[in-house]
């Protein structure tokens, strides 16, 4: 069967515009959840006692979570439906930011603010782009698809952003304990309005589908097994190894080498999600009509390849002005690939399986993410410094950028 006639809409599903909209929100909520840490990084590690480095250790365990919750949600999904697996995950983010809220200098709360609540919250964060894919596969038009996909992936710097924006904000007025705890009442009221959603984008769930061990491995060996999919799922490993150094490390490096204030630091994380908000649409729109996606995902690789080797450049010279800009480039690139990834992997997906086996990839791609962040800091520590660690990861996109553009375009 043809991409355009798997993909085609069930006119019995809602509007395209409803399903991006409620995917959308969801998406936002665990982005920001999963960001928040290290966002507050200096201010939580000021306040436990701990170095704020050690995010890099947090966010590792989040991506655990997700790593594993990604490969085995296939079933669920088929099984429960797209939404409830959604309102699930929403919750157990907001439960693992309560954790978080609950954090003091007791030995005993630091080791369970720092060992469990980032593995709740990647269990909630793992599985929601499988579920939207399944969800927007089957109401978006072929000719859309990298756009919407794209679309729904700001998500993911959007959540950061706000965190960026937000987060500072009301850990100065209210503190970091709190402002952890309200953001997790605003995921109880999402998963409450994606109730709305169910009877109509869970309809094709598959309430007698059988979860087994070995079902769980399937969608894996698949990707593995399919050129197309190996080949961007590791690429997604690669490029988010990237993406998530920049998300995670970009504050305590402008706090610590060039004396940022936290809200100023924040703002140039803003601006970073900012720009990959805006080059996730673009590039969507790009890779649906102008430019074959495999060319494209190369060259964006390049870009943020060389974005962050530009940043581990910053110094007190450098002008605010200059920093925010590269900041801005850097996280369009660095930020901005995945929504046509996304939808690449979507199309080469057998029909019916798309969440799961955008479940196998996100898996492949969860491994850079849950191995960067430890590997960036603990670079950092032997370097003395993070400029070291942007250059490591910087020149593994390059390299990839460059496999890409050497193949044919797809």
């Amino acid at each position: 069967m043809s991409a355009p006639e798997k993909n085609r809409r069930d006119p019995r599903l809602p509007s395209a515009r409803f399903a991006l909209f409620i995917t959308l929100a969801i998406q936002l909520f665990t982005a920001l959840a999963a960001t928040s840490t290290a966002v507050l990084a200096p201010e939580i590690g000021r306040d436990l006692g701990i170095a704020p480095r050690l995010v890099g250790v947090f966010v590792g365990l989040v991506y655990v979570g997700s790593m594993s919750a990604s490969l085995v949600c296939g079933g669920f999904i088929e099984r429960y439906g797209a939404i409830r697996v959604s309102q699930i995950c929403v919750l157990l983010a907001a439960g693992g930011l309560l954790i978080v809220s609950l954090g003091t200098t007791l030995p005993a709360i630091v080791v369970l603010t720092l060992a469990i609540a980032p593995v709740i919250i990647g269990f909630g964060y793992g599985p929601i782009t499988p579920a939207s894919s399944q969800i927007l596969i089957r109401t978006t038009a072929p000719s859309r698809m990298a756009l919407t996909f794209s679309i729904k992936q700001t998500g993911v710097p959007g959540g950061a952003a706000l965190a960026g924006a937000l987060l500072p904000f009301l850990a100065l007025r209210v503190g970091w304990h709190a402002a952890f705890a309200l953001i997790a009442a605003v995921g109880i009221v999402i998963a409450l309005i994606a109730q709305t959603a169910r009877a109509s984008l869970d309809s094709e769930r598959t309430p007698g589908r059988t979860l087994s061990f070995t079902g769980i491995f399937a969608p894996l060996a698949h990707v593995m097994r399919t050129p197309e999919l190996a080949e961007l799922a590791i690429m997604g490993c690669i490029y988010a190894s990237l993406q998530v150094c920049l998300t995670s490390f970009l504050v305590v490096y402008l706090t610590e080498t060039l004396r940022f204030s936290l809200v100023a630091a924040g703002f140039a994380l803003t601006v970073a999600n900012f720009g990959g908000i805006v080059g996730r649409i673009v590039w969507g729109a790009i890779a649906d009509k102008r430019v074959a996606p495999r060319t494209l995902l190369g060259a964006i690789g390049l870009a943020a390849g060389a974005c962050a080797c530009v940043a581990a450049t910053f110094g007190v010279g450098w002008p605010m002005a200059a920093i925010v800009a590269v900041c801005a480039i850097y996280g369009a690139t660095a930020i901005g690939w995945n929504g046509v990834q996304l939808a690449q992997v979507a199309r080469f997906a057998p029909v019916g399986q798309v969440g799961a086996i955008t479940g196998a990839a996100g898996f492949v791609t969860f491994g850079g993410v849950m191995v960067a962040p430890p590997v960036f800091a603990l670079i950092s520590a032997l370097a003395g410094g993070y400029r070291t660690g942007f250059v490591f990861f910087g020149s593994l996109a390059i390299g990839c950028g460059l496999w890409l553009l050497r193949g044919p375009a797809k």
